[in-house]
């Protein structure tokens, strides 16, 4: 052990869980076969860590103190036992989680209890909510975020999907390889979700949101080398790579929020953007066109301003055209309406947005409020507009972002 401070020790155990709580939870719901036990447990480990370590220093490894004390806190309260409850030390439960990611043809024990999660007897559309957070470790309010529910729905549903899978007795096993491409589109929702999350913090000042950007492009990289013949999993890999390249332009040196359209492009990342194309052309080249190659595309429409010098709009739209075809997604049509104001003016836009205007999912959705307000404000409808503003405002948990919506609203007095 490792003198520590109390200070020491919480900041130790942070950083253990910011980079090895998935893993862990992983590790012990394969064996345990209960994912909430293996929560539960991985939060007593973590607590008896906060009490030891100040006392006692810090281990010289976190990850094989806690995985020690999770595992007998799994003996202790589990009655069936789903693996031998022999003494460890430390030394064996380093050599474990080592080793964790051999005996199992995925690479990355979090990749494969995401896999693990999408069981086919698991409801599909708490799959990917699962997997974010008995896997990635999010709480329920930014799960709910991305999948455009309100925390407390959300929260109820993961609480019943664990329950079903604990009474049911549903097999959390690593699946075969034969049966990866079936679940595959689940596992890359939540990546992608877990992306998003991570894209949130635009000047990457967050290590916990920073790491998990950088995480769901290593878990996507690892799925498209499993995976080759996997379309969709290069589209993703091209979609979140066209995203990351922008990040440095996404805040000024004082950290202000800047929109897309105002980007310095010089300040976009060339290797990535070339990753991305090279992942999207060979996606393009297999024969099946689907959400996220659509979503790909557009970024890379957009990628035209920095060659050519020029919005590429029409483009835009027109791919955003086809993923409505193919997912009817009200996020795609909010986005698209914002393509087509550039085209055919906000009015016209305005007319698009309202078609999803009735649909209870944007409620809550910031960008659509957003979007209505800068519509409104450009046709003239600066009362509707304020309105709107105060909305998006409301809801939006950025401060920077929020800073440019206030001076958006106190533009039109």
């Amino acid at each position: 052990m490792n003198p520590c401070s109390g200070a020491q020790a919480h900041e130790t155990a942070a950083m253990a869980a910011r980079h090895s709580y998935g893993k862990l939870v992983a590790f012990l719901a394969a064996r345990s076969g209960n994912v909430a036990a293996a929560e539960d447990a991985l939060s007593e480990a973590f607590a008896a860590a906060l009490e030891d370590w100040p006392v006692k220093g810090c281990p010289a490894n976190p990850e094989a103190w806690l995985l020690t004390v999770a595992r007998r806190r799994l003996i202790d309260t589990t009655r069936r036992r789903k693996f031998e409850a022999s003494p460890e030390d430390y030394e064996l439960a380093e050599q474990t989680v080592a080793d964790a990611d051999v005996h199992t043809e995925i690479p990355d024990s979090r990749l494969g209890l995401m896999f693990a999660c999408a069981h086919p007897a698991i409801d599909t559309a708490i799959r990917a909510p699962l997997m974010l957070q008995a896997v990635l470790g999010l709480d329920a309010a930014r799960i709910a975020s991305a999948f455009l529910m309100s925390p407390a729905a959300m929260g109820q549903r993961l609480v019943r999907a664990k329950t079903k899978i604990r009474q049911a007795g549903i097999p959390l096993r690593i699946p075969q390889r034969e049966e990866l491409p079936e679940r595959l589109e689940t596992v890359l929702d939540a990546i992608y979700a877990a992306f998003s999350e991570g894209w949130l913090d635009a000047a990457g000042t967050d290590i916990a949101r920073r790491d998990l950007a950088e995480e769901a492009i290593y878990l996507c990289r690892l799925v498209s080398e499993m995976l080759p013949d996997e379309p969709e999993a290069l589209g993703l890999l091209a979609l979140m790579l066209y995203a990351e390249a922008r990040r440095k332009a996404r805040r000024s040196p004082e950290g202000a929020y800047i929109p897309l359209a105002e980007q310095h492009v010089s300040l976009w990342d060339c290797e990535r953007i070339a990753e991305a194309e090279a992942a999207l052309l060979k996606a393009s080249g297999m024969g099946v066109i689907a959400r996220y190659q659509l979503e790909a595309a557009i970024q890379s429409a957009h990628v035209a301003r920095r060659r050519q010098g020029i919005d590429n709009w029409p483009a835009v739209v027109k791919l955003y055209d086809a993923l409505l075809v193919l997912t009817g997604s009200p996020v795609a049509a909010i986005n698209r309406a914002a393509a087509l104001a550039e085209i055919e003016g906000p009015a016209a836009a305005l007319e698009a947005l309202n078609t999803v205007s009735n649909d209870p999912r944007v409620l809550e959705y910031q960008p659509y409020w957003a979007a209505r307000a800068d519509l409104l404000a450009r046709t003239g409808a600066h009362s509707e507009a304020r309105d709107a503003y105060e909305i998006a405002i409301g809801l939006e948990r950025d401060d920077s972002v929020r800073h440019v919506l206030e001076k958006r609203r106190a533009a039109l007095a």
